[in-house]
């Protein structure tokens, strides 16, 4: 055999070991007409080197993709039957316990708790107002309320300052409950409103403390008719947890 293509086998065997002594040896390559013996072994080095490095990178780029579509697909689906809260808790166990962390932290009943989750977000974790358009163009939102408890930016910071919870998020199904037994704690000590009053409970969510002091919800039909569909969903939940298995 040839002594140049002995070279090249054992190059070809030791391609990433020879290579950079190899290479400094064949730094002719591109000054010469006629290839040297390191020269042409270094060939197969060089090229099992690139071939390396760039299905490394595509393995890379594949891997972070898939990551991405994992994340995208964690989306919780909202339950199957949001009327009824036993078949709720029965798909996600979890929200059960949630829900009865924040009753025993803030007092304000599971019922009434998960009604309003209902009511604000139908349980969707990324819920927000819609946007308005004027023709095609786009217009800021309403507020900017998101998440599960429909909690807006301002006091939804006021939460976190007064909790402590920095790093929580507004669709995360145990801090929106958490949320919502402090703002309704809350509700409670200001307003004197009891925690098993879901109507007021919720007219006084649903407009702040500032706006329920000022009355105006008492002529806003909507919001009172919306109000009573919380109330009773919040007593029917009741009814239904004394039956869940």
């Amino acid at each position: 055999m040839p002594l140049w293509r002995s070279a090249m086998a054992v190059r070809w065997r030791h391609g990433i070991q020879l290579h950079w002594s190899c290479s400094r040896k064949a730094s002719g390559i591109f000054r010469n007409t006629q290839p040297t013996a390191c020269a042409i072994g270094c060939y197969p080095a060089i090229m099992i080197r690139i071939w390396n490095v760039t299905t490394a990178r595509r393995l890379g780029v594949a891997l972070f993709a898939v990551g991405l579509l994992a994340l995208g697909g964690c989306a919780t689906a909202p339950p199957r039957n949001s009327q009824s809260i036993c078949q709720v808790f029965e798909q996600y166990p979890s929200w059960y316990r949630d829900a009865r962390a924040a009753q025993k932290r803030w007092g304000t009943p599971v019922n009434v708790l998960m009604a309003f989750v209902q009511r604000e977000s139908d349980f969707r974790e990324k819920a927000r107002p819609d946007r308005p358009h004027f023709l095609f163009i786009p217009l800021p939102r309403r507020s900017s309320a998101y998440g599960y408890a429909q909690a807006q930016d301002p006091v939804w910071q006021e939460y976190l300052k007064a909790n402590g919870r920095w790093f929580k998020s507004r669709k995360d199904m145990n801090n929106s409950l958490d949320f919502l037994g402090w703002y309704t704690d809350r509700i409670h000590r200001e307003l004197g409103i009891s925690k098993w009053d879901p109507k007021q409970l919720y007219l006084a969510y649903h407009e702040g403390i500032g706006g329920y002091r000022s009355g105006q919800w008492r002529h806003d039909r909507h919001l009172l008719q919306t109000a009573d569909v919380v109330d009773n969903l919040a007593r029917e939940y009741g009814v239904q947890l004394q039956h869940c298995r």
